[in-house]
């Protein structure tokens, strides 16, 4: 490890003990920025790096509310507010049993370089509870959301901080929360994002993080004068991302052959069509059941347990959560002929993974390039509901392309080596430290 790199993670494990994800994202930015930031000086006199792993600031609070037997629950609501520099802090809210504030400091700090690679005036930050949604009812969900905005909501505002949904937080979520702010404050702005299209949301915002990361693949293979036009390809996850990925490949010739969830995945060699598909969004979305019932309904292998990077494929779209492909999966990826990783979720390429991919010269787009569409139709439908003007999904849709070959293009600008290879990582990670840098260094020390 460069000793300046060592030297900077000692300060951030001292200063934020027992937060391994925040610590993973932080070093993977800092391998990349280090050398950067010493050929340009004035990033370093001014400690940009160190400030902008440093919240702005952080809410924690007690989320209380009562369950349909008359119980009282308890759970607890973070809301890290990373950097808003360029915009008013955006990013997700997660309701997940492992959300802890390690774990969001990780997303917020993530979510400030995505946000800036789009291109949009958006900050970045990240929040969420440890309430499950799974196993609740409507009833018990709706009580939670209220008894959560009733504290967030002091804290944020279409020109303040702009959440939107996560892992646990879709359209009902959304929903019930927006109307505990509009009650609670009386008035109705753009203060969340992924609204329904009847109350100020965006057309494709569902589709857009999938379809995003499609477009990137699409982008890096065009670097080789090559398309997903008959490519296998691999997709982690069932859920939104996962969903819309393979609706996107198959529009572009594509063949997505496997599809996960926390129990294992499935192998189906024929392809997910879209027929197919529509039932896995109705199981999903609707029924709420296992993807293991698609192995019965559909005649096809699923694997307990496991994960499905052992599938040959010409494309992996890692689309589930951090962590999800180690070294031995990458491993068997190159061995199987694997050439383009495109990642869906959040940080899910371990640093030995990255490690792997980068060595054998692979197409990898880094979750915080790759998957910044979700965030980026975000950013369209806040501008939407500012100007109180709906686009066409046709418009919103040319706008995602646009903005996906624009943060290809300053990966490339930023991430290309010297014999040609474009470490994405690098260019993803310079692309958009500068844009943030330059606003911190002229707004001063603040």
């Amino acid at each position: 490890m460069d000793p300046k790199v060592e030297q900077f993670m000692a300060m951030i494990k001292a200063k934020n003990p027992a937060q391994p994800e925040f610590h993973q994202a932080v070093h993977e930015v800092a391998e990349s920025l280090i050398p950067f930031i010493e050929e340009n000086p004035k990033y370093k006199h001014a400690k940009i790096l160190e400030r902008m792993t440093e919240p702005e600031r952080i809410i924690i609070f007690r989320v209380p509310w009562i369950n349909d037997k008359g119980g009282v629950e308890i759970n607890r609501g973070f809301r890290v507010e990373m950097n808003s520099a360029i915009g008013p802090y955006k990013g997700g809210l997660r309701f997940h049993p492992t959300v802890n504030l390690g774990i969001l400091k990780f997303l917020a700090f993530e979510q400030v370089l995505k946000n800036s690679l789009t291109t949009l005036p958006m900050g970045g930050g990240k929040g969420g509870s440890d309430f499950d949604p799974k196993g609740k009812s409507d009833n018990e969900v709706m009580r939670f959301c209220q008894s959560f905005m009733t504290e967030l909501q002091r804290h944020i505002g279409p020109d303040t901080d702009v959440p939107a949904g996560d892992i646990g937080v879709g359209g009902r979520e959304i929903g019930y929360m927006f109307g505990q702010y509009k009650r609670i404050r009386n008035e109705f702005t753009g203060v969340l994002t992924g609204k329904a299209l009847e109350w100020g949301g965006s057309l494709i915002r569902p589709e857009a993080t999938g379809y995003g990361a499609v477009y990137f693949a699409q982008e890096m293979l065009n670097t080789k004068g090559d398309s997903l036009e008959g490519k296998t390809v691999a997709v982690s996850g069932s859920g939104n991302v996962a969903q819309f990925t393979t609706q996107k490949v198959n529009e572009l010739g594509g063949k997505v052959v496997t599809l996960s969830d926390s129990g294992g995945f499935i192998h189906d060699p024929n392809g997910i069509d879209d027929e197919k598909l529509a039932w896995v969004m109705d199981l999903k979305n609707i029924r709420r059941g296992r993807i293991s019932e698609y192995a019965q309904k559909y005649s096809c292998e699923y694997y307990e347990g496991k994960r499905p990077w052992g599938i040959p494929c010409d494309v992996a779209f890692p689309s589930a959560t951090e962590n999800e492909v180690n070294k031995e999966d990458a491993e068997v990826l190159v061995k199987n002929g694997c050439k383009v990783i495109s990642e869906g979720a959040n940080m899910p390429s371990t640093p030995d993974a990255i490690e792997i991919y980068q060595n054998n010269k692979l197409l990898y787009g880094p979750g915080k390039a790759a998957n910044a569409g979700g965030v980026a139709v975000s950013g369209l439908e806040m501008t939407q509901n500012s100007m109180r003007l709906p686009w066409s999904r046709e418009e919103v849709d040319q706008r995602l392309q646009t903005i996906m070959k624009n943060i290809h293009a300053s990966c490339v600008e930023f991430g290309t080596e010297s014999g040609g290879y474009i470490n994405y990582v690098n260019g993803a990670n310079i692309g958009g430290f500068v844009k943030i840098a330059n606003a911190m260094l002229a707004q001063g020390v603040v």
